[in-house]
């Protein structure tokens, strides 16, 4: 059903849960008004017959973006997948587990998994203003069970990403489940970056996100102002890109460019990616990558380009440094 045959059906349902409670409430309501909604609720019907029988499209898909250009991470469910309630210590400081189940569209907990990126399950977790970053591979019990041991550093409310392709679903999914987490709240701004220092590596990102487009966008890891060489593969690439939505914070899959690494060679200090803006605005960017056997994550933030004539806003275009690492 498209998004006029779901407003009709609610409109109609308002109608009857209006009217019954109004009766069962032996309350009187004027002829005129119940009358009104019904004829609200009969045009609602039949646009939504006009815009099937046309086979009209709406500008936005169900998942946020324009049509063609479909963002995923915004629903608890996709395709019948479930992300059921996460349990996670619920105040700062505590010392816990973070866990979940993800059932199938038979309800039962999935256990099978395909492998995408070296995991079968990566596990995002941001808060909503973008900042405390983790990527994570939790373990799954035989009942289905993902477990990792978890504790908040800061309060706020969190997004939880289970990025999974079950087995037999033909696709890769991206459900989400927001997580709150008691205690004082210390927002953090989310300006404009291309760069950031973190490990003793300076990152930069090169290039520019279009709406509707395909972007390619060039990640720079250099250390004290010479190139590093040394980039060691990561979940299947020499760096690793999370792409996210600012407001509701969509996720975007976002693909390495370049053959696949060599198990025991390095390299550096560039890392290609391709990524598609599903629209115009703000977007936070995580880079993940290995150098010495250890993970390091730089964090962006960019707009897309203005392509209506005005001023654009480069990733190449540097801005103060984000907090929140």
């Amino acid at each position: 059903m498209n998004a006029t045959g779901r407003l009709g059906a609610y409109a109609a349902g308002v109608v009857v849960v209006f009217t019954g409670a109004f009766a069962a409430a032996g309350a009187v309501v004027p002829e005129q008004a119940v009358q009104n909604w019904r004829q609200q609720a009969e045009g609602a019907r039949m646009n939504q017959h006009t815009d099937e029988g046309q086979g009209q499209v709406p500008a936005e898909t169900s998942t946020g973006g324009h049509a063609g250009h479909q963002v995923q991470g915004v629903s608890v469910e996709q395709s019948g997948y479930v992300l059921q309630e996460v349990s996670a210590p619920g105040t700062v400081g505590a010392a816990g587990e973070l866990s979940l189940t993800i059932t199938g569209p038979d309800g039962v907990a999935v256990t099978d998994f395909e492998t995408e990126h070296e995991k079968e399950l990566h596990l995002i977790v941001v808060r909503s203003d973008g900042a405390h970053y983790r990527h994570v591979h939790p373990v799954m019990d035989e009942d289905g069970r993902w477990s990792t041991p978890w504790r908040w550093e800061t309060a706020g409310s969190y997004r939880v990403y289970a990025d999974i392709t079950p087995a037999g679903a033909g696709e890769n999914l991206t459900l989400t489940r927001t997580v709150e987490v008691a205690g004082t709240l210390e927002p953090a701004a989310a300006e404009v970056t291309a760069t950031d220092e973190v490990g003793g590596f300076e990152v930069s990102v090169e290039g520019e996100l279009a709406a509707g487009t395909t972007s390619q966008l060039r990640v720079h890891v250099t250390s004290d102002g010479q190139p590093v060489t040394t980039l060691q593969p990561y979940l299947g690439a020499y760096g690793h890109l999370v792409a996210l939505r600012a407001g509701d914070l969509a996720y975007l899959h976002v693909h390495p460019e370049g053959a696949e690494p060599v198990t025991g060679q390095t390299s550096g200090p560039d890392v290609q990616f391709a990524t598609t803006a599903p629209t115009s605005g703000r977007y936070h960017l995580y880079f993940d990558f290995q150098v010495d056997g250890t993970v390091h994550t730089a964090q962006f933030t960019l707009d897309t380009a203005d392509t209506t004539g005005g001023t654009s806003t480069k990733s190449s275009t540097g801005a103060a440094e984000h907090g929140g690492h």
